[in-house]
Parts: structure tokens; C-alpha cells; sequence
């Protein structure tokens, strides 16, 4: 790239030189012709007002000893022209150098001069090519009465334009030499520039580069100094839901405001920084780059987080089953002593206390919920409560119609709703979960209570934030993701969450989803999308898995 680039330098400059030669040398060789013909014409400006030659070519017979021919040969010499000739008004000659041309008519056209024009112009004659210059002749009255015609050798105007360019060369020489160096210098920053690679090296890595970007797996998107988008690759486009027509805006304007958005502009600090875009999982990382600008990583967390939760969920459900393996044991040898002391009525008493325990929380459930999906979370979620030490009631208010449009949806948001309840309220005294789920016309209203230490009213809105968490991570990687699919969530169906203190201390969290609900008599359609979070089917992970579901299980449905 030195050579070639060095070489395209020189050689433009070398042309710039021989064309600005070029252009100077062409109206200088005009200007001199014009300067010659303005000499010519000055010199028989200043002849023909002398009185006395007037008089004498009045007065005299044209002769190669007479007065005109003396006076204009004087001025010939004086002014260095090549020739003086005064006519009269026949155009014969009564001066000229050659004294054989003296009495002959002259070679040229002098009829404008006589008619009393001045006449400026290059041309040949007896002596060969001059530049002239042609006044009329008056007598002391103002009548024309001949023409002088003066004459400045071609030779001499053509030798001042040739010793004229050696000294053009020297300065186009030396803007030659000037610009060579500069090409050098451009040369020399370029090559450390691009690390003296080849232009076939340069767009080798462009090619390597291109299909880099737009074949990993990784989401890759590179900013300028002013925060501008300048590349985005395909899955960044894909994880993101934007297309090619961001780039050249400002991350606000290609995003929106939010985490996502802060994250990315390097207004949030850290590494591996969580956000939630859409229905997706991103964890980001941001490197600055030597120009100012930065480049940020984007790598899909939804499935990872998703089997994460599902871990947390399942040991959850595994210390819920152990126990529940003790209690079950506890209950069996009760069971056993009233059989061996022959306690028949206590002992069938006991099991029908038993059962009917877990068949009336199964009733109350289903009596005020009729989603089918809802009653059998809620009731799992009761079986866990109890066995964490904590109380789930269904407030008396619940009322659901089996109309929801998307049960799914709203699973999601009781289910990461409840959990949260339960670990804030357990290992406390008097541990308490209130859910109540009722329909108003077609929006669903949810409220969770607990009795829990309650959220700080600074940190109300906070707690929705992508990746802000007072929980302990689990292993699997971080928190604070639940909350914020919550908001998102229910903010795709036109709704709302929001959080406040319930009534005697503890938190209450409140979503509204309008239109949640079909009207009576309407077959269930599916939920309408945002186009701009829609994610390929085939890609993206149901909404409803990112967060932790436990496994529903009816205690006592064995014996019904």
C-alpha cells in the first residue's frame, strides 16, 4: 500500500504541475502578444501626432533621403520596433528600413487606418510576422491625410515567452518536489495506519470481517464518538428487534429510552450487566475503543435463565416434597398407632381430616378461579407456602371467569408474583400471602399482599428495573429479572404493575391488564403482539418460561 499509494501521489502531483504549466504558459503567451500589439500601437500613437511629419509627407516626394524617411527611421531606433512606415492615403510608403520598399505600396491592408481607425493586430508582411499597430495621419487641420504603421518583431514577443518558462519549470519543480514529499509523509501515516498491509490484505479482513459479524452467535453492536450507531450485526438486530435503518441514529433514538438503552451507552458501569429487551434475556458488555467510540456484546441469557429458574424451581419443589415425605411419615405412624390400639373411629377420623385439609384448599381455589391454569398454580403454590411456614389466602373479592385470553400471561405474573411474597414473608412470624384476582368487565385486576418488611417508597420504581435485585444470586447466574418481564409483561397487554404498601405493613403489588378478558359469548382469540417485540416462533422461547412455575400437584387427588 506504501509504493502504490506513494506512487498515485507523486504521479497526480506531476500532473497538476505540467497542467498548471500548461494553463499559465497559454495566457501568457497571449498576454505578450497583447502587450506587443498595445507597444506597436503606442509607438505610431506617438508618431503621428508629430506636426512635422505631416507636413513633410505633404510637402515631400517619398525618397530614401527625404525627411519622413530620416524622422521615422529615428524613431524606429529610439523605440526598437521593427519597422516606422507612414503612406498617404494611396498606401504608398514614404519610410520604411528596407529603402528599395521606399515609393511602393505597402503589403498589407491599411484601409481602416485611413479610414481613421486604430488597428491592433498580429500579422506577416514584408519584414514577416510582427504585432502592428495602425493610426491614421491628420494635418494641422484634423484631415486624414495617410497612416503610420509600426511594427514589433514575433521573434522578440516569442523569445520573452521561452525565456519565461525555465523559470515556470523551477516553480513546478519545486511544487513537484513539495507535493512528493508530502505524498511521502501521507504515505508513511497510512502505512502505520493499516499496519503496512496490502489493499488485497485490507479487503481480505473486510470480507473476514463481514462474515464475522454477521455469522456468530453473538450480538455485535459498534458505536462512534457521539454515541451513534455506525454497525449493528445480524442477531444484535435479531436480540434487539431494530433492522439496518438505525444505523447513523443515537441509541435513544434507535431503542428508546430504558436499561437496554442506558447499558449500551456506557451509562450503567460493570460487566455482564443484565436487560431485558422485549421478551428476551441480554446479558451486555461494553469496550471502548481507541477513536472514542465503543463496541458492545450482546449474548441471549433467556434459555439459560429460563433452565436456571426451572432448577431454582425444582429445588424448591424437592425441599417441599422432603417435607412433605416426613410429614406423610409422621402422619403414617399416627396412623399406624390408632390401627395397632384398635382406635378404628379416631383413625378413619384423622384420615378424613387429613384429606378433606387438602381437598378444601383444592375447593376454594377452583370455586373463585375458573382458569383452570390459575386454580392448579395457585394450588401448588399453597402446597409450598404451607411447607415454608406461610399462610396463601384467596381474599374473598376473587372472582375469575374462565374468559382470560391469555391465561399463560397471566400464570407468568402470579407465579413470579407469589414467589417473590413467599421469600419475603418466610421465616417470619405470622407469615402471610393474599391473592386476589377479579375481573372488572374485560380487565383483570391482580393485588398480591404479603406481610413482609415492605419496599421503601424510594425504591418502588427501582425494583422494576432490569437486573436490580435484594436477593442473593443464585448459582446459575443473577437476579433481577422477574419483576421487569412483570412491567414488560403487562405493559404489552396496555396495562400496568406498580407497587405499594398494603394495610397493616408488608407490600402490595397491583397489575392491571385491560382488555385481559373475552366478552361473554366470544370465542377466546389469541393476544395481540407488539411488531416490535415480535420474536420467530421458532426462535424465541415461550414468555411464560422465563420465569419459575412449580410443578402442580392436587395433595390427597389419589384418594377422590
Amino acid at each position: 500500500m506504501f509504493s502504490q499509494l506513494l506512487l498515485t501521489q507523486v504521479a497526480i502531483a506531476a500532473g497538476v504541475a505540467v497542467l498548471a504549466t500548461g494553463l499559465f504558459l497559454a495566457p501568457l503567451g497571449r498576454l505578450l502578444d497583447d502587450q506587443a500589439m498595445h507597444q506597436a500601437l503606442a509607438i505610431a500613437q506617438t508618431t503621428a501626432v508629430q506636426p512635422q511629419i505631416a507636413r513633410d509627407l505633404q510637402s515631400t516626394l517619398p525618397s530614401p533621403q527625404g525627411p519622413v524617411q530620416a524622422e521615422a527611421e529615428h524613431i524606429r531606433k529610439a523605440s526598437k520596433a521593427e519597422y516606422v512606415v507612414v503612406m498617404n492615403m494611396r498606401g504608398v510608403r514614404w519610410s520604411h528600413p528596407d529603402i528599395t520598399q521606399i515609393g511602393r505600396v505597402v503589403s498589407t491592408d491599411p484601409r481602416q487606418a485611413l479610414a481613421g481607425e486604430e488597428v491592433m493586430q498580429i500579422d506577416s508582411g514584408t519584414l514577416g510576422r510582427s504585432a502592428r499597430g495602425k493610426v491614421p495621419l491628420r494635418d494641422a487641420r484634423g484631415r486624414i491625410i495617410g497612416a503610420v504603421s509600426v511594427g514589433i518583431e514575433y521573434n522578440s514577443v516569442r523569445a520573452r515567452l521561452l525565456h519565461a518558462i525555465p523559470g515556470l519549470f523551477a516553480y513546478a519543480g519545486a511544487a513537484l518536489a513539495i507535493g512528493a514529499l508530502a505524498a511521502y509523509l501521507i504515505a508513511r501515516r497510512v502505512q502505520r495506519q493499516t499496519r503496512d498491509l496490502a489493499f488485497s490484505d485490507i479487503s481480505a479482513l473486510l470480507a473476514e470481517r463481514e462474515a464475522m459479524l454477521h455469522g456468530i452467535r453473538e450480538g455485535v453492536v459498534a458505536l462512534d464518538r457521539t454515541g451513534r450507531v455506525r454497525l449493528v450485526n445480524d442477531e444484535a438486530q435479531r436480540l434487539l428487534g431494530i433492522g439496518d435503518e438505525v444505523v447513523g441514529q443515537s441509541l435513544d433514538e434507535a431503542l428508546g429510552e430504558g436499561r437496554t438503552t442506558d447499558v449500551l451507552a456506557g451509562r450503567v458501569a460493570g460487566t455482564d450487566l443484565l436487560t431485558v429487551r422485549g421478551q428476551r434475556v441480554l446479558v451486555a458488555n461494553r469496550m471502548p475503543t481507541d477513536d472514542g467510540g465503543a463496541v458492545a456484546t450482546l449474548r441471549d441469557r433467556t434459555e439459560l435463565e429460563q433452565l436456571g429458574r426451572e432448577l431454582d424451581s425444582t429445588r424448591g419443589l424437592i425441599d417441599a416434597l422432603r417435607a412433605q415425605d416426613h410429614e406423610h411419615a409422621n402422619r403414617m405412624h399416627t396412623l399406624l398407632g390408632l390401627l395397632e390400639l384398635e382406635m378404628y373411629d379416631d383413625a378413619v377420623e384423622f384420615v378424613d381430616e387429613v384429606v378433606g385439609d387438602h381437598r378444601t384448599t383444592a375447593e376454594q381455589v377452583t370455586e373463585k378461579i375458573h382458569d383452570p391454569l390459575l386454580a392448579a398454580l395457585l394450588v401448588g403454590k399453597a402446597t409450598v407456602a404451607a411447607e415454608r411456614g406461610v399462610a396463601l389466602w384467596i381474599a374473598d373479592r376473587t372472582l375469575l371467569p374462565d374468559r382470560l385470553i391469555d391465561p399463560r400471561g397471566l400464570v407468568t405474573i402470579v407465579g413470579n408474583l407469589v414467589d417473590n411474597a413467599l421469600d419475603a414473608v418466610a421465616g417470619t412470624r405470622h407469615a402471610r400471602v393474599e391473592v386476589e384476582l377479579r375481573a372488572e368487565e374485560r380487565t383483570a385486576v391482580l393485588r398480591v399482599r404479603d406481610t413482609g418488611p415492605g419496599i421503601p417508597a424510594e425504591r418502588r420504581e427501582l425494583i422494576f428495573t432490569d437486573g436490580w435485585s435484594t436477593k442473593q444470586p443464585p448459582s446459575h447466574g443473577k437476579r433481577g429479572i422477574g419483576l421487569s418481564l412483570v412491567r414488560r409483561l403487562a405493559e404489552r397487554h396496555g396495562g400496568s404493575a406498580r407497587v405499594g404498601e398494603a394495610h397493616g405493613g408488608g407490600a402490595e403489588f397491583t397489575v392491571v391488564l385491560p382488555d385481559a378478558l373475552e366478552a361473554p359469548g366470544r370465542t377466546p382469540e389469541p393476544p395481540s403482539e407488539d411488531p416490535r417485540h415480535r420474536v420467530p416462533a421458532q426462535e424465541a422461547p415461550a414468555e411464560e418460561n422465563l420465569l419459575p412455575q412449580t410443578p402442580v400437584h392436587f395433595p390427597g387427588e389419589e384418594t377422590r
